[in-house]
């Protein structure tokens, strides 16, 4: 029997008392199970916390001393216990180390996707489906207006300007996918790297992912060099170098108010669109969902006569 109140959602994130632990939470808790490193799902502090190698060193690196009292790390498939909960990780496809987090409970089995996506993206692990009674899913696009275009044809859209490029994108996972994605569809392109960016590649290519080219930012390259580069910023940096001619901006993002009005424009997201989100439905086979980090009420709406759809918000 699916228990209601197996996940609840409170101001620290989501609980499960069945087995005393929160998955994500956003403060420090004693149990942590952490989906993915990034600080809107991994926050510092906690006593101990569950998760893949990459997730560990991501946190270790931004975190540093604070980042958790111990770790325990997880391959992917491999099942271990917390208080009669039983806990896997399944690969989702957002950033490298990304988890899902299949839990079960008394037969019921409960699949948390943190946040997922089905793209294919050769600087992480490719998403698994797994069967589960309860599909706890991400809906930051659950927007049946929202579909995703490739990656693959959207970095393209650089190659139409010979303009020097400052491209914002987040530091950790974003990054490195516009890194790989500009050396495969963008030959004539060289990338330079801020330096807060530059960790977070050194570790993806420990890991065993490979990046391709690219070069530490240096002011000089780009002063004497008009055309052809691209400059990798974090967000906080983006709107900086007012004074830079020559240099047209694109921020690469799945949401359309970062996307210019004006210029290049660079609609390239980590999640599941409306569409995905439907495909990973008929894959796991739930009999009911549970929706998390955006608003579900339109899926709600969608299965409203053949699915049990709720909010955790």
């Amino acid at each position: 029997m699916i228990l209601n109140d197996f996940l609840i959602q409170n101001e620290t994130g989501l609980f499960c008392a069945y087995g005393n632990f929160y998955l994500d939470p956003k403060m420090p808790v004693v149990n942590a199970v952490i989906s993915h490193a990034h600080g809107d799902h991994a926050c510092s502090g906690n006593q101990h916390v569950y998760c893949t190698k990459a997730t560990s060193l991501f946190m270790l690196h931004r975190y540093k001393k604070f980042a958790a009292g111990t770790f325990y790390l997880k391959a992917y498939h491999e099942s271990f216990m917390l208080h009669g909960v039983k806990i896997t990780f399944i690969s989702a496809g957002h950033m490298a180390g990304s988890a899902q987090v299949l839990m079960e409970y008394q037969g019921v089995k409960y699949l948390y996707t943190g946040d997922y996506k089905l793209q294919d993206d050769p600087t992480c692990e490719v998403i698994e489906f797994a069967e589960a009674d309860v599909l706890i899913t991400e809906t930051t696009f659950a927007d049946p207006n929202t579909q995703h275009p490739k990656a693959e044809d959207e970095i393209k859209n650089l190659n139409d300007t010979e303009m020097n490029i400052m491209l914002g994108a987040y530091a950790l996972g974003k990054s490195q996918r516009i890194i790989r994605l500009i050396n495969d569809h963008c030959p004539g392109k060289r990338v330079l790297v801020h330096h807060s960016i530059m960790p977070f590649v050194k570790l993806y290519e420990q890991l065993g992912m490979d990046m391709g080219k690219y070069e530490m930012y240096d002011r000089k390259v780009m002063k004497n060099n008009p055309k052809g580069l691209v400059y990798l910023v974090p967000p906080m940096v983006f709107k900086s170098y007012i004074k830079a001619i020559n240099v047209v901006r694109v921020f690469a993002s799945g949401w359309k108010h970062l996307q210019s009005s004006t210029g290049l424009q660079l609609c390239i997201s980590d999640h599941v669109d409306w569409n995905d989100i439907l495909e990973t439905i008929r894959q796991v086979k739930p009999k009911e969902v549970w929706t998390t980090h955006g608003s579900g009420s339109q899926l709600k709406d969608y299965f409203k006569d053949t699915l049990l759809v709720k909010s955790l918000n």
